[in-house]
């Protein structure tokens, strides 16, 4: 501070840090920074900046303000004092002023040691991901988590860039329960959506061990089977994003009547002009493109495709574009985010808005776009995972929680990000509070009042969003900590069924709790709608005694011609508690129209012109394989593998001596089954990779 007062004499010391943060603050003409940066006794300096802390808005939303005011069974306010909760990710800064004191220790896999700090810029990519996600759960400061009491305990299974592998994940949840934790939060997962992937089945022998576990569903929406592995784990609680209280941007051009939504590109600034901006379509945002146009002070208008979205937004910003829009390239709307963080707003448009923005455009070449907001809350965000799961057919995600502009803590500061990652730690915070409201509760009775008391969402045009997209709806936890009676298994599936098949029953089995201090009688209803050929077995009547819990067979007896083919969904509805709940199903005529392969990699092997790829099948394929075209001309080349008959699972193989000449191929891997063909696309290189 001495050597700053001596040099800046017109600087001013503001206020000096030493129990959790070693430094100070102080005011000096921005003139002056680099010379501040070049001292030698300054490790960092950060500019101070207002923070609005979306978890003001998010916490108090699903009931964490209401929760603090209760006490346990022991006297003590409910803010998940005791309980342990296991973050694995990329680690967590546990000298960050608001995780400092609820830091308790845990593991680093990636280096073999007991400091599961977050990745250093010197040790490659650095990553802010995990103490996000700790932020969340568990923050004590400057903002508060959902469970601001919790002890924290970092498993650093992704290494730099947020990278890990299967058996990383998998060492750091054995570590967790070997550590005894009680809660643990996964905001992580691949593409694979099956219920047998390692990572899920490794959670479901966490939660058979006693430990509630939560992950995140995915990012990968809006649609249907993009659940990925370990959010398809079937005693795991899977959670989906939804929106906080939010100011939500539409554009219009000024005295036309269409609003056009924007969806936020993610890894840019958020949309936030406040005024009217002249705009120019761009093409598809290609170097040549910008060459003869003047940007600087617009908005760019890009179509979807050519180049990656990291390149138009880098074109544009560099050609001094105030905002970025970029529309589909096929009908409807999409989500997308670039790798690096661009100080420049970016949303993305349907094909058929963008299209309607160049016909503006067209007919008027100095229109401008204004911008409104909206406070809007409780929909889904669109870039969610929807499920349900392959194979098992199981309603997946399990509920959603806010996550879409979730202000945490990250390395040095705070930060708002998007994805159901943010929004996992919503609920594994809750689970702690549940966990020290109900210590004697297990895995399956926290599952369940989470479930049991979620609110179901709707969407913008007043329909609700299905089992399969929401789950049981949007995290509550004043509710569930209230919770009188529990319902478990909380969503079921009915499975797949065939028209051909003759009339059948299928009945599954449901657990009810009466948690309540008197007793209760409890009636199922079926679904409202009933049709010929469709007939529902229930017991008329369940009396419970306090404490009481029983089994009940629930039976759809059902003549399949009478659906049309599909998923069909609904909820069957409990009645005689403080609350009815309601209980999400599914079931499915014929085989689902699921994508028949997946998650395909391909890399190179140990030894020269060896490569080794795999894909996952989940039924299974009458034919698959990989076909090679020219990526130019897309002319076919030859087939690099092909198989028949191949079971359900991952399909992995290494192959060596590939007689091409070297360079880069389009791969076009597909599977046929049941009737159906799915091709994935992808670009790989064969022979030595070229020196970037």
């Amino acid at each position: 501070m001495e050597e700053i007062t001596h040099r800046i004499p017109t600087s001013k010391i503001r206020k000096t840090f030493a129990t959790l943060y070693n430094g100070f603050s102080v005011s000096i003409p921005k003139k002056e920074l680099k010379a501040v940066k070049n001292m030698k006794h300054i490790s960092r300096v950060d500019e101070i900046v207002t923070y609005q802390a979306a978890l003001e808005e998010s916490v108090p939303f699903i009931g964490g303000g209401a929760v603090r005011g209760k006490l346990d069974k022991e006297g003590h306010r409910l803010t998940g004092e005791g309980v342990k909760v296991a973050v694995i990710d990329t680690g967590v800064d546990y000298t960050h002023p608001d995780l400092v004191r609820n830091y308790k220790g845990g593991y680093d896999i990636i280096d073999d040691d007991a400091d599961p700090m977050e990745t250093q810029a010197s040790q490659g990519p650095p990553t802010l991901h995990g103490t996000h996600v700790a932020g969340i759960i568990a923050a004590n400061g400057r903002i508060q988590g959902v469970a601001p009491e919790a002890e924290i305990y970092a498993y650093r299974a992704l290494g730099p860039g947020g990278q890990g592998t299967t058996e990383q994940v998998i060492e750091a949840i054995e570590k967790a329960v070997e550590d005894q934790v009680d809660v643990l939060n996964l905001s992580l997962g691949n593409t694979v959506n099956g219920p047998d992937w390692p990572t899920s089945l490794a959670l479901d022998m966490a939660v058979d061990k006693g430990v509630v576990a939560v992950t995140s569903s995915g990012n990968s929406g809006p649609a249907m089977w993009t659940v990925g592995s370990p959010g398809t784990a079937q005693k795991a609680i899977s959670v989906g994003a939804s929106a906080p209280p939010m100011q939500t941007p539409y554009i219009t051009i000024p005295s036309e009547q269409k609003q056009l939504e924007l969806n936020s590109l993610k890894g840019t600034d958020r949309w936030s002009l406040k005024r009217d901006f002249p705009f120019q379509s761009a093409g598809y945002g290609l170097t040549a493109d910008f060459e003869e146009l003047d940007v600087k002070g617009k908005i760019v208008l890009m179509k979807r495709g050519r180049i990656s979205f990291e390149e138009k937004v880098k074109a544009a910003q560099s050609a001094g574009a105030v905002g970025i829009l970029i529309y589909n390239n096929t009908s409807g709307p999409f989500v997308g985010g670039v790798e690096n963080r661009y100080a420049l707003p970016a949303g993305t448009l349907s094909q058929e808005d963008g299209e309607w923005l160049l016909k503006q455009l067209s007919a008027n070449s100095t229109a401008v776009i204004r911008t409104m907001y909206r406070k809007e809350q409780d929909f889904l965000a669109p870039f969610s995972s929807r499920g349900p799961v392959t194979f098992s057919w199981e309603v997946k995600p399990d509920l959603v929680a806010p996550g879409m502009s979730i202000d945490s803590t990250v390395p040095g500061g705070y930060t708002g990000l998007d994805g159901t990652s943010m929004s996992a730690p919503h609920v594994a915070g809750a689970a702690a509070l549940l966990v020290q409201a109900h210590p004697e509760w297990n895995p399956e009775q926290v599952k369940a009042a989470l479930m049991n008391s979620a609110k179901q969402l709707v969407n913008k045009e007043g329909e609700q969003y299905a089992p399969h997209e929401q789950g049981a709806g949007r995290l509550q936890v004043d509710k569930a900590i209230e919770q009188d009676t529990l319902v478990y298994p909380a969503a079921i599936t009915f499975g797949k069924w065939s028209k051909n098949d003759i009339r059948e029953k299928r009945t599954v089995t449901v657990t009810l709790e009466n948690q309540s201090s008197s007793t209760r009688t409890y009636h199922i209803d079926p679904p409202f709608v009933l049709l010929d050929g469709m007939e529902w077995q229930a017991p008329p009547a369940v009396s419970l005694k306090p404490g009481e819990k029983q089994k009940v067979e629930l039976s759809l007896d059902l003549m399949p011609s009478i659906l049309g083919e599909g998923i069909h969904y609904d909820h069957i509805k409990i009645t005689g508690g403080k609350e009815d709940i309601l209980l999400p199903y599914i079931l499915f005529m014929e085989e689902p129209d699921y994508p028949r392969v997946m998650a395909f990699q391909f890399v190179h092997g140990d030894l020269p012109n060896t490569y080794r790829y795999e894909y996952y099948l989940p039924g299974g394929a009458e034919e698959s394989g990989i076909a090679l075209y020219d990526p130019d001309t897309f002319q076919f080349i030859t087939y690099l593998e092909t198989r028949d008959h191949t079971d359900r699972g991952m399909v992995t193989a290494e192959i060596s001596e590939v007689a091409l000449p070297p360079g880069l191929y389009k791969a076009l891997v597909y599977a046929k089954q049941e009737g159906k063909e799915d091709i994935i696309e992808s670009m790989i290189y064969i022979g030595e990779e070229p020196v970037m």
